[in-house]
């Protein structure tokens, strides 16, 4: 028995094989409608055009709020995806997922996957996309 086991906390793997991950394409199509909904928000406050970043905060903060509550954004509701924690399945609360978001916002870690389409923005924040 390892120690986490005989401890009683949840065991930190490095393989789920619990199902398929989603396609790069639903994750795409997410992040999109995503970040129109940002765009669409941001003009109350600033100008997307002009400035560029209105959209980047509300995206960071708009997945900090869905995801670290709900478990999804807008966008990943419409594309039945989910954001979970890679531990134990359940939320991953709003500190990570703002982690998640900032990370996201900077593109390159999203872009740097393994084989289970986890990028390093899914690593540092120990979440992982499933189909929902």
């Amino acid at each position: 028995m390892r120690p986490d086991q005989a401890l009683g906390w949840p065991s930190v793997t490095t393989e789920r094989d619990d199902a398929e991950p989603p396609s790069l394409a639903k994750r795409f199509g997410a992040l999109v409608i995503d970040w129109v909904l940002c765009l669409l928000v941001s003009n109350f406050f600033g100008d997307p055009l002009r400035d560029g970043w209105p959209p980047v905060v509300v995206l960071i903060l708009e997945y900090a709020i869905f995801i670290g509550l709900f478990a999804q954004t807008p966008g990943m509701a419409i594309t039945r995806l989910r954001c979970v924690s890679f531990v134990d399945g359940g939320r991953i609360g709003i500190p990570r997922a703002f982690i998640r978001g900032v990370l996201l916002s900077l593109v390159v870690p999203a872009l740097i996957m393994d084989g289970q389409r986890r990028g390093l923005h899914d690593k540092a924040a120990a979440s992982i996309m499933t189909n929902a």
